[in-house]
């Protein structure tokens, strides 16, 4: 088991399908390749609406690149059907040091957080807290008990299997945004809490303004081999390491605007650990 396997941008199933897109100027220029998922908000979609896909554009302006797209549903035999395959040159959104590809320097960190009502107080510092006991907990179900977060070990962990209400990630080719269901069910009443990817928790509780907060998850000392945090950087093949220097200078050059858009998208930071 990788530790890419808890890290819910990128999860485990069935390859949908590919098309690809091109965006910039004119033919003749150099171009960035990128491999992303065509239906997975706040990360990325075919429209181009997601944050990942406005850093992309950034890096490729910044480069002087023209940006085009292969999509391909982030599952299992991503990364062979892709970086391997030799389909694109650059994965966003990839966690450092992931074992399978050269990972740039890291854009940004974050965790998993708690999205609860604002008026209800029930922050926790705990899995063992008794409130817990009371309450219906959402969480992302990934299908195998190998690729589920480290949250959703946690509750196992303190026997609050029962009290869990699992929320499927990905949904009909069809249905739009199916990670944000889980937040729409907090909103609702329908469960008490969820705990979920912070990007996801951020992303989908902004349209319902201060009626919802969200606030990082503690981590469980149970689980010392499970991160509850990552650093989070840009994937490429391993032996193209020009192109990783090139990102890397990017990355630092436009440090600025990408802090912008993660603002703009709420994804919960954590700062960066000193090198």
């Amino acid at each position: 088991m990788t530790r890419f396997s808890w890290y819910p941008q990128r999860l485990v199933g069935t390859v949908i399908g590919v098309c690809l897109l091109q965006v910039g100027p004119a033919m003749g220029q150099e171009e960035l390749r990128v491999c992303a998922d065509p239906n997975n908000l706040p990360f990325s979609n075919e429209k181009l609406e997601g944050y990942e896909n406005k850093i992309a554009a950034v890096v490729a302006k910044d480069l002087g690149y023209r940006l085009s797209y292969f999509w391909l549903k982030q599952r299992q035999g991503f990364f062979r059907q892709t970086l391997g395959a030799h389909r694109c040159d650059l994965v966003m959104g990839v966690p450092s040091g992931f074992e399978r590809v050269l990972t740039t320097k890291p854009y940004y960190r974050s965790g998993y957080v708690i999205v609860r009502p604002t008026q209800r107080a029930l922050s926790f510092a705990s899995y063992d807290d008794p409130r817990l006991k009371d309450l219906k907990i959402g969480i992302h179900v990934t299908g195998k008990d190998g690729s589920n977060s480290p949250p959703a070990h946690a509750l196992g962990k303190h026997g609050l299997e029962k009290n869990m209400v699992g929320y499927s990630m990905w949904g009909e080719a069809s249905e739009k945004n199916p990670q944000g269901k889980v937040v729409d069910a907090v909103s609702q009443g329908v469960i008490d809490l969820a705990i979920v990817w912070g990007p996801f928790g951020g992303y989908f509780a902004k349209p319902y303004g201060k009626a919802l907060t969200v606030e990082l998850a503690p981590t469980d000392p149970l689980l010392e081999d499970m991160p509850f945090a990552y650093d989070i950087s840009m994937g490429v093949r391993k032996e193209d390491t020009a192109l990783a220097e090139k990102l890397n200078n990017s990355l630092q050059r436009r440090q600025g605007e990408i802090a912008r858009i993660l603002g703009e998208y709420r994804v919960p930071l954590i700062p960066l650990p000193s090198h």
